[in-house]
């Protein structure tokens, strides 16, 4: 019996069970990853992403021909290339990562029904998130969660699949012609490429990992908001490709309140997974009915001025500017500028979700969804709306006490007095003169009021 294991975003070996399946049961198997143009050119595109996924899959190449396989590259549409493959390969069945997002479940469902036809075997297994069954999370009523802490109480006591073992050995037959991984300069835009990013693959993802447990994780909840610490894992890529397991690291943790604090934030991932599952409109419109009818400026020069780190606000701009920078921005950050986008600009908060997802090489549409519609005050997990409405220069003084982010990324105030580091539009004359930051000159003006947004926010919401 001949098996295709059709990777897609678990790019990895070690606790795979879609290709632990395939050699435990197959006589054959057949590794493959298709690319096609919704992969890299679609909606959620980006260069960054994409040079990560070329650097994942050379990775997973090399450790499946360690094992005595290999990973065939393919292009085209899932269900035109598996059936060829298929008979190419005499294979009888597909085994695959199931996924939850909405493209992936329409895509799914699509090459099922194909496959079906022409009698191939199409079977789903567990792999994406620590828990096998997305429906089996649900209220004492019987209803889907809709607030993450109740769900993160169930969450905590599902059942887990057991840690399957990584295959030393893939019966494989090496006549078929492996494909070529494209070169990243071909799928990506060079002005969009970050230039200080992680590099992708498992084998990268593990050596993070193995130094987060040793060395850092013990601390993350006490140090996870310091955002010049940058006390934080930085392991958000690798599991958006799949790098890494979930279940697996789940059962590495050590017993302490750092990894129960970080454990945490894993089910927030498995949250807005869930959550984009059973509400897939969510994807382009707001969770909260109530907030449909909110209407969002599209203002192109306000939205650049962000975007470029350029708004006036210390804490905003270094967050951008290390998104830019780095492919990648610390959690409270997000959380800030998200707020600043949204309730000080008033800007759509789709404007900002596309953004990220172009620059982010943890870009997932279920978390960056989720997290875009939580601190736009539309979206599940609701409070009320002055809670997610947030004061940067009150951020940047608690959470970056030193100044340290923001110097790090916002050059130009790196001789502004710390009183003045949050609000440098504060500084007398002759301390902006001395501090070699003139406001409008080196420096730009706050773009907003906060203040005057802040209360023009609350009436947009009241208006509704």
């Amino acid at each position: 019996m001949t098996i295709i294991v059709w990777f897609r975003n678990d790019l990895r070996v070690h606790d795979h069970p879609a290709l632990a399946e395939a050699v435990a049961t197959g006589d054959v198997v057949v590794p493959v990853f298709i690319m096609n143009n919704r992969l890299l050119g679609g909606n959620h595109a980006s260069s960054n992403r994409n040079r990560f996924l070329v650097e994942c899959l050379k990775d997973l190449k090399v450790n499946l021909q360690k094992a005595g396989a290999d990973l065939i590259i393919r292009e085209g549409e899932p269900a035109h290339v598996l059936n060829e493959l298929a008979i190419a390969t005499e294979a009888t069945a597909v085994y695959y990562t199931a996924d939850y997002s909405p493209y992936a479940v329409t895509r799914d469902s699509a090459v099922q029904q194909e496959l079906t036809q022409k009698n191939i075997e199409f079977t789903a297994l567990p792999g994406r998130l620590a828990i096998d069954d997305i429906n089996s999370i649900k209220t004492k009523s019987g209803t889907f969660h809709k607030v993450f802490t109740p769900f993160w109480r169930v969450w905590q006591t599902a059942e887990r699949r057991k840690v399957v073992d990584t295959p030393q050995s893939i019966p494989f037959v090496k006549s078929i012609e492996p494909g070529s991984i494209p070169r990243f300069e071909d799928i990506a835009v060079a002005g969009d490429l970050s230039p200080e990013v992680l590099k992708g693959g498992e084998t990268s993802a593990r050596k993070r990992l193995e130094d987060w447990l040793a060395n850092g994780i013990e601390s993350y909840d006490l140090n996870h908001n310091d955002m010049a610490a940058d006390a934080t894992s930085h392991l958000s890529p690798y599991l958006h490709f799949g790098c890494l397991s979930v279940r697996e690291i789940e059962s590495m943790l050590p017993d302490n309140d750092g990894a129960r604090a970080w454990h945490r934030q894993l089910a927030w991932r498995e949250f807005y997974n869930y959550t984009l599952f059973h509400h897939p409109s969510n994807a382009t419109k707001e969770f909260q009915e109530r907030y449909r009818n909110l209407v969002w400026s599209q203002d192109p020069d306000d939205l650049k001025k962000w975007q470029d780190g350029l708004t006036g606000y210390p804490i905003v701009d270094a967050a951008m500017r290390q998104l830019r920078q780095t492919g990648w921005m610390h959690n409270r950050a997000r959380l800030i500028v998200g707020s600043f986008l949204t309730k000080d600009l008033w800007l759509d908060w789709r404007l900002g979700e596309q953004y990220f997802m172009r620059m982010l090489l943890d870009g997932d549409e279920a978390n960056n969804n989720g997290n875009w519609q939580w601190i736009a005050s539309v979206g599940v997990d609701p409070a009320p709306v002055f809670r997610r409405l947030y004061n940067p220069a009150s951020q940047a003084k608690n959470y970056d006490s030193t100044g340290a982010y923001i110097r790090r990324y916002v050059p130009e105030l790196k001789n502004v007095p710390d009183q003045y580091l949050a609000e440098p539009h504060l500084m007398p004359p002759d301390i902006q003169k001395e501090s070699g930051c003139v406001i409008s000159v080196d420096y730009p003006a706050p773009m907003v009021d906060h203040k005057t947004a802040r209360l023009a926010a609350l009436e947009h919401f009241r208006s509704v």
